[in-house]
């Protein structure tokens, strides 16, 4: 049979790297029986591909009117690096005897990559592939996909520290009876947050109207916009990625205030700059859902996914194992650092694991905001295998691939609770 196993490990336990860290592993193959290679290829691949179909009425000769359905892809290549861990091109044939065989390997990121993103339309996607080129025969290789956070400080973008109201009023008219204002004022502390983070909701309602209110509902959104080049064309889709907020309701004639709070899960940070071929976007979006045959009120608040958390929000405390103390006024609350389990060592892009770490040039620019875990988002690949892989590529794992984001864990139990 000759190749038994191949296994690349890298030396981040998360498989997880910043834009411009150095990813450093080993390759790993094991024979029961000798075999014969001209060398092993290592390739490091970074690039985003979109691709769709579109249905598009053509004029064909006879001058019929048809359908065609079209592929549209876009693509783009931001590294690639390919060289050989074992032999050359031109070198001759080595027989490997039975046994395991390690070749380490080193790679630098460039400093300008986009976050990893896996959509339905299309992806940002890193992958290693090992090769075992064989004379006379199908090369054999294996392949892995590995998550690439960059870098954004929402400390850095000053638009989203203030806080943001989303005001929505409307006079309805019954039986030629003009009635007072239903006003709904939604608000938000600020619209920078991070994976992990409790987004807090204040909703107040003032119903002088005759038809009631049955319910706000608050969505949180994904907004992608994956576009092609030949032929230039774009496809928006949202997504919702919590929907189970509502309060109400409230009657004509009461007024109520309301507070509701949504945890952001593990999702990859706003914008995915330096990407071309993709946009990312995120909002609240708020529903009020009114009795009878009245249009309900709808409106957004616009939603900024960073990576390193704003660190003016809580007081700054010194990141320990022991949790932090509770303070008696639930607004002046601090953090609660949490470890992540085995953190890796202080080289390669394993030192990417703090906050601290993964900011421009190392610096130590906020010690008191507790590193972060690298959670795998609920977004996944079914599948890694590109236009360039053959039925002889093995993939790892079960072929699919979910990009792990930096998550949070904030002393969420000191926020107040919600009014009902």
């Amino acid at each position: 049979m000759g190749l038994k196993g191949c296994e690349v490990e890298l030396d981040n336990p998360w498989n997880t790297y910043y834009a411009g860290q150095t990813v450093n592993g080993q390759a790993k193959f094991t024979f029961d029986s000798p075999k014969k290679v001209r060398g092993i290829i290592i390739r490091f691949l970074g690039e985003a591909n979109t691709e769709w179909n579109e249905e598009r009425n053509v004029t064909t000769s006879e001058g019929k009117t048809e359908n065609e359905i079209t592929t549209l892809k876009g693509h783009e290549e931001y590294f690639k690096i390919q060289y050989y861990l074992l032999g050359g091109k031109n070198s001759a044939e080595t027989e490997l005897p039975p046994g395991t065989h390690t070749y380490p390997f080193t790679c630098a990121l460039p400093p300008t990559l986009p976050s990893s993103f896996e959509g339905e339309f299309g992806h940002v996607r890193y992958t290693i592939k090992v090769t075992l080129d064989r004379p006379w025969k199908f090369d054999q290789d294996m392949k892995m996909a590995f998550t690439v956070i960059a870098p954004v400080d929402l400390n850095l973008n000053p638009r989203v520290k203030d806080p943001f109201k989303l005001e929505l009023e409307k006079s309805f008219c019954c039986f030629c009876c003009a009635s007072g204002p239903l006003a709904v004022i939604t608000s938000v502390p600020q619209t920078g947050y991070v994976s992990g983070q409790i987004l807090p909701i204040t909703c107040e309602v003032d119903n002088t109207s005759n038809v009631n209110l049955s319910a706000v509902k608050f969505e949180l959104r994904k907004l992608v916009t994956f576009h092609t080049s030949q032929p230039r064309s774009e496809k928006r889709e949202s997504k919702v990625i919590i929907s189970n907020l509502s309060i109400g309701p409230v009657n004509g004639g009461e007024s109520r205030t309301f507070t509701q709070q949504l945890e952001i899960p593990a999702l990859p940070p706003t914008n995915l700059s330096n990407c071309g071929v993709i946009a990312l976007d995120y909002d609240l979006h708020v529903t009020c859902e009114v009795s009878g045959a009245h249009r309900n009120l709808t409106g957004k608040i616009p939603i900024t996914l960073g990576t390193i958390p704003l660190a003016g929000m809580r007081p700054p405390v010194q990141y320990s194992d022991v949790p932090a103390i509770q303070s008696e006024d639930p607004s002046l609350a601090p953090t609660q650092p949490v470890s992540p389990a085995s953190p890796p060592g202080p080289m390669g892009g394993a030192q990417g694991w703090n906050v601290a770490d993964s900011t421009a040039g190392g610096g130590n620019l906020y010690p008191n905001i507790p590193p972060p875990q690298f959670v795998e988002t609920q977004y996944r690949a079914p599948t890694i295998a590109g236009r360039d892989d053959s039925e002889h590529t093995q993939m790892s794992g079960q072929g699919g691939f979910a990009p792990r984001y930096p998550t949070f864990q904030f002393n969420n139990a000191t926020a107040p609770p919600a009014n009902q």
